[in-house]
């Protein structure tokens, strides 16, 4: 779940949670990317990935088991968005080729992308939408949901921008906007009630690179989204000398965020804090040597384990020798018998953030699959 307030305090914060619900999508084209598909489709309810396809697979699948309870309120659901998603991956094609025209590139590396959703305020009941084009990861058309009107944001829009005043049923994404995103939205909303109701506190890690490099905590599988993370120093909050990253989500549903203590005063007292949406206390991590995890201190463990691994079967071998010894003087007439010694070894395995994903909406329907020509 998503709020709409960028910075607030903790009363705020609590004030404020849980009761604006979004549902988006985004459509990704690119050209000329290795390793990565020509076309990609991603959604989200309240941040949490629903659905996903890609030109490789050309089938629109589900990301969470309750989204597949769609089809008792909407049984052609899949079939119809795959068929939609299948469209679009050939008009984005076209309109990479375009805009390739429009600014006067001959190929490349390119995107195109849309963004487009709505969000419902489960409180007031008030509903809004948004949906943007972007070429080279730059604005280039939205549609002004306050006017409904076609925005160009780049002079090589403009055509579009004429051409859709002229062609497109404006009608259309009112009702769509308005109506027809919001009531899928309130279904998502209501078929994964338990999953994006939950609530899951997170692992908090200080990191450090060098020993003269920023402090970084990290946080990382918790749920919801709504979170604050901030670093506070003799106990206040700093706001200088801070920069926190974006929430981004994960894998399994579950959300990370960072914020990087750019540098400390050695006589101070830092701590940082997460607040977590529905959970009234916080998560404080003091700054200790002991708890901060640093590359110099993880190539020392690996030093110490590496020692160990050598040392420990030295040690063996140089006991075994002395026993050998001992029976072979006591037992001179004895039958030799061969010792085998068996080492074991650990290793060390970091574990990697997971690859992160972003989306697009619900079918706008086929009416609007439509190049930017």
């Amino acid at each position: 779940m998503r709020t709409r307030f960028g910075h607030f305090d903790q009363q705020m914060f609590l004030l404020f949670l849980s009761v604006f619900h979004t549902m988006e999508y985004i459509f990704t084209a690119s050209s000329q990317i290795p390793n990565f598909p020509e076309f990609l489709a991603v959604g989200y309810v309240d941040g949490v990935p629903i659905a996903h396809y890609d030109s490789k697979s050309r089938k629109l699948s589900p990301k969470q088991d309750w989204v597949n309870k769609i089809t008792a309120q909407d049984p052609d659901y899949w079939r119809r968005d795959t068929a939609i998603c299948i469209v679009n991956q050939h008009v984005y094609k076209v309109n990479i080729e375009i805009a390739n025209e429009r600014f006067n590139q001959s190929g490349g590396v390119h995107t195109f992308q849309r963004m487009y959703g709505c969000g419902w305020d489960d409180e007031t009941g008030e509903v809004d939408g948004w949906r943007h084009d972007a070429y080279d990861g730059e604005d280039f058309l939205s549609l002004d949901l306050k006017q409904w009107r076609w925005l160009a944001l780049k002079p090589q829009a403009l055509v579009t921008k004429y051409k859709w005043e002229q062609q497109l049923d404006i009608q259309f994404y009112k009702d769509y906007y308005t109506q027809t995103c919001p009531e899928y939205l309130k279904m998502h909303l209501s078929n994964g009630k338990d999953f994006l109701t939950r609530t899951v506190l997170p692992r908090l890690s200080l990191l450090q690179k060098r020993s003269w490099s920023p402090v970084t905590c990290h946080a990382t599988g918790f749920y919801p989204r709504d979170a604050i993370l901030f670093w506070k120093k003799d106990g206040q909050k700093l706001s200088r000398g801070v920069e926190r990253e974006e929430t981004l989500a994960n894998h399994d549903g579950t959300f990370q965020v960072a914020a990087h203590l750019r540098a400390a005063d050695p006589s101070a007292r830092y701590e940082c804090v997460f607040q977590l949406a529905g959970v009234p206390d916080d998560i404080v991590v003091p700054l200790d040597d002991r708890v901060l995890l640093s590359n110099e201190r993880i190539q020392a463990e690996e030093r110490r384990k590496t020692a160990l691994a050598v040392a420990v079967p030295l040690a063996v071998l140089v006991v075994a020798v002395v026993i050998v010894a001992a029976i072979v003087y006591k037992w001179t007439k004895a039958k030799y018998a061969p010792v085998v010694l068996h080492a074991e070894a650990t290793e060390l395995v970091s574990q990697e953030s997971p690859p992160q994903a972003k989306i697009l909406p619900q079918s706008v329907a086929e009416r609007d699959v439509v190049p930017i020509e």
